[in-house]
Order: structure tokens, then sequence, then C-alpha cells
């Protein structure tokens, strides 16, 4: 184990120069992701249509025979009736421009959507992909707390085997010396674990760049949110800027819908051939739909819209509540690990550590047993394991938190001193 610790130290060393750092890995990410190429190609889409609905409808060519005779001497004559007439002629539906214009605008609206949602993107996948990062970064830490005190252990196993043949020692320090050895080398193999899911979790978002040395260290004790304003920041949120845009859409069919209690008009202009003994002719011809039931069809449409409307807004309006929730839990969690942090490196970490060399000493001087001795470190293990775990998590706090807008991580401003303020 303490072989395998020191190939993997030095092949990080010698692969410094192609170390992947957190921040690298969120730019690969997002190069990679294409669920934010998606939402480009849906904002370009609406954006076309919206050109496409500000123009008039195509006209409609149309050609035909009119009162062609079937019977009699003149039958399948197209000259000899005088009422007999080929006809060619052109349609062309006007729109009005309020109605024409009120369709675009729902497509421009459907394109601030999609770059709402692609924002949206970029936070989630920033966020998710960091989280992945330093889930890596934490298992291999811990991974290395293990390796190093295997290789203490089996330095004292050594030593157990030397006393035991000169006859100082006894086979049952040595036998617990090689047990605790064995349960070292468990856990290595169940922390290994994590950091190949870490790995794989992590290739994910940035492909083979997953399994590059990490490199760098992660500022969880800075926010790039500002604490004393969030109810503010919390209203340009990703998500919550989702649903105003999708608010926006729903204002937009609205004024579609009422749009259209107004008819559009079509005319027609056609020119008639008759026979050479006959005048040829034109018609022009108007049409407008007659809204005769507009209390139980526009009428009805338009309510309906209006409701669409509302209820986008109530969904907006309590998701506004939610996130604020949830973000003040983030802080008061990510606030208390920090405190545990803290405690943790002043005085569990140092007293845990004291007491392995206390009893190391001990045993040195024969005052105590090894059996002792692999009990204190065992304690430093678990210790310094814990404390990485509560820096695990108040690591995904942080990554929760810092990343709840696209491109928050490059300017943290807020140090965690802040958060007491806000609380």
């Amino acid at each position: 184990m303490a072989a395998a610790a020191g190939l993997f130290m030095v092949a990080a060393v010698a692969s410094a120069g192609t170390g992947l750092t957190l921040a690298e890995a969120l730019s690969l990410a997002e190069s990679r992701s294409s669920q934010l190429t998606g939402a480009d190609y849906a904002a370009q889409a609406s954006r076309e249509m919206a050109v496409a609905a500000a123009q008039l409808p195509d006209p409609v060519a149309t050609m035909g025979i009119s009162n062609l005779p079937v019977n009699g001497s003149d039958a399948w004559s197209l000259t000899r009736d005088f009422m007999t007439m080929a006809t060619v002629g052109v349609m062309q539906e006007f729109t009005g421009k309020d109605k024409r214009e009120a369709r675009a605008d729902r497509y421009r609206r459907e394109a601030d959507k999609a770059v709402a949602d692609r924002a949206a993107g970029v936070a989630s996948l920033q966020r998710d992909s960091a989280i992945a990062w330093l889930d890596r970064y934490y298992a291999e830490a811990m991974l290395a707390v293990v390796a190093e005190q295997s290789g203490q252990a089996r330095t004292e196993i050594e030593g157990a085997e030397s006393a035991y043949r000169a006859g100082r020692g006894n086979l049952a320090d040595l036998l617990a010396a090689r047990s605790a050895l064995a349960m070292l080398d468990d856990r290595a193999s169940e922390i290994g674990r994590k950091v190949r899911a870490a790995k794989i979790a992590l290739a994910r978002w940035i492909g083979e760049r997953a399994d590059a040395p990490l490199l760098g260290t992660p500022a969880i004790d800075a926010l790039a949110i500002d604490t004393q304003s969030l109810d503010s920041e919390l209203l340009h949120h990703p998500e919550l800027a989702v649903l105003t845009r999708q608010e926006d859409v729903a204002a937009a069919d609205v004024r579609v819908a009422q749009a259209n209690r107004s008819p559009d008009w079509s005319v027609a202009l056609m020119y008639q051939q008759r026979g050479s003994a006959y005048s040829n002719m034109i018609s022009l011809n108007v049409s407008v739909p007659l809204q005769w039931d507009r209390v139980d069809r526009q009428d009805r449409e338009l309510a309906a819209k209006l409701a669409l409307l509302d209820q986008a807004r109530a969904e907006r309006e309590d998701k506004v509540r939610m996130h604020a929730s949830e973000v003040r839990q983030l802080l008061a969690e990510w606030e208390s690990n920090r405190e545990r942090q803290a405690r943790y490196q002043k005085e569990l970490l140092p007293l845990a550590a004291q007491r392995t060399e206390a009893t190391l000493a001990a045993y040195r001087g024969a005052k105590s047993s090894l059996m002792d001795v692999l009990q204190a470190r065992r304690g430093e293990i678990d210790v310094r394991v814990a404390s990485l775990q509560l820096e695990t998590e108040t690591a995904r706090l942080w990554a929760q938190l810092n990343f709840l807008y696209p491109g928050s991580h490059a300017a943290p401003r807020v140090a965690a001193s802040n958060t007491k303020d806000f609380q």
C-alpha cells in the first residue's frame, strides 16, 4: 500500500503539467454539453419563427372553368356558351399588423425562455461537475490518509516481528498488528472503490480527462453570492428566470388570443376569359369570417390563456419562496459545518495525533503495549477520515451555493464570516 501511494504521488508530480483544476473541469463540462447546444438551437429556431410569424400569409393562386355545359349541342364547349369562362386569379389573406406582431412577439418570448433555459443548464452543469470533482478530490485525500497509516502499520509489524524473534515480544501483539493492517487494507479497498466511482461520475461531465491528477485546493470558505442581499439575488436565479420567461410566453399567448378576436379579411381577384364573341371579365371578392359565436369560441380561448398566465405567475411566486428557503437552509448547514471543521482543525485532529505519539513513546519505553498503539492509531485514522468526510459535505454545500448562477465561481466575493450577519 505504501509503495502504491508512492507511485501515485510520483505519477501526480510527473503529470502536474496536465493536471485538472476545478475551473478547467467546469470549462470542459460546459464545452462538451449537448444540452447547452440544444438550448442554442431552440433559441435560434424561435427567432426564425418570429420572423416568419410577422409576415403576411402566402397568396393563393386559383385556376378553373366556370359554367361549362355538360349536355345539349354546346356540351363540353369552352366558347359556344356566353356564360362559360376560364378563370385565373389570386387570393390574399390580410392578417392585421397587430396580430402578426403578437404572434412574432410570442416566438421572441420563446427564444428568451430558451436563453434562460441555457443559463439554468449552465448553472446546473457547473454545480454537478464541481460536486463530481470535489467528491474525487476528497476521496483521494482519504485514500492518502489510509495509505500513510498503512505504511506506519507495516513498520510496526516489522518491529513486532523482530521483537518476537528476539524473545522480547509476544505472538498476540504480532497477530494484533497484522489484523490492524488487514483492516487498513480493507478500508483502503472501500475508499478506492469510492475514488473509482468518483472518476466515473466526473467522466460523465468531462470525458477522458477525468483520470488526470487533480490540481489546486477548492476555496470552500468563500461564496460568490452576497448573503446580505440574498432576497434580491434570488430574483435572478436561473430557474426563477426560466419561470419568468415562461410567464412572458403566457402573457404573449394572451395577446395573441386578444388579437384573434379580430377576424382576418381575404381579397380575391379573378380574370375570366370567355369565347371570342364575348367580353372577358374580372371579379373582385372580399371575404371575412363571421364570429357569430365569439362568447364560446374566441372569448373562451382568451379566458384559457389568461388562466394559464395566472398559473405561470403562481408557480413563479411559489418557486421564489421555495428557493429562498432552500438557500437559507444550505447556508445554515454550510456555516455549521465550517464551525465543526474549525473544531476538528484546532482540537480533535491535534489531540488524536498527540495521543498516538504519546502512546507510541510509551510503547518504546516499555510502558505500553502494541495493542494500545494500534488502538490510538486507529482512533487517529477515524478522526482524520471523519474530518475529511465533514469537509466533503461542506464542499458539496459550497458547490450548491457557489453555483446558483452560471459563471458565479469566477469571483468569490463574500467570505464565510459574513454569513453570520445574514443569520
